[in-house]
């Protein structure tokens, strides 16, 4: 089993509010991941479209996952925090929704920063897309990372 892998399994005990929402994590890289959402009664809005809470929380839960991969040979060592987020709702969002996250910035230059000032903030980006490949939601997530003392 790989560090990702590991982070990966975890994520969801960690952070039991994506498994409430329906959310899950497909894949877990260096600084990338992606996340499912499946739409339900309870992801569902007054118009039948996907919510924009369960939008948010499945770019969100990409969001961590691609920091947690960033950080994979510190991450029980920092204490990461979101923060700040924005979305930008594209296109009416209906059926299971794909989120692709990655991070601004290579892990080696964010591990250097931490190890040299032990903290560092960088920007996550997130795609959300529909079945049709059509993006639906653009988001970026800003985490701050410090070390634990």
């Amino acid at each position: 089993m790989t560090p990702f892998d590991m982070i990966k399994a975890q994520l969801g005990t960690i952070v039991p509010f994506q498994n409430h929402v329906g959310v899950r994590l497909l894949e877990l890289g260096d600084g990338v991941a992606s996340a499912e959402l499946d739409q339900s009664t309870d992801t569902s809005n007054h118009i039948q479209t996907q919510h924009a809470g369960a939008m948010f929380t499945l770019g969100e839960a990409a969001s961590g996952a691609a920091m947690a991969g960033a950080m994979a040979p510190v991450i029980l060592t920092v204490r990461p925090v979101a923060k700040d987020a924005r979305i930008a709702y594209v296109k009416i969002a209906k059926g299971t929704l794909t989120a692709h996250a990655k991070t601004s910035t290579p892990s080696a230059d964010l591990l250097a920063e931490l190890n040299s000032i032990g903290k560092v903030a960088f920007e996550v980006t997130i795609d959300i897309r529909d079945a049709d490949q059509d993006t639906v939601a653009e988001m970026a997530v800003t985490w701050h990372l410090s070390q634990r003392s």
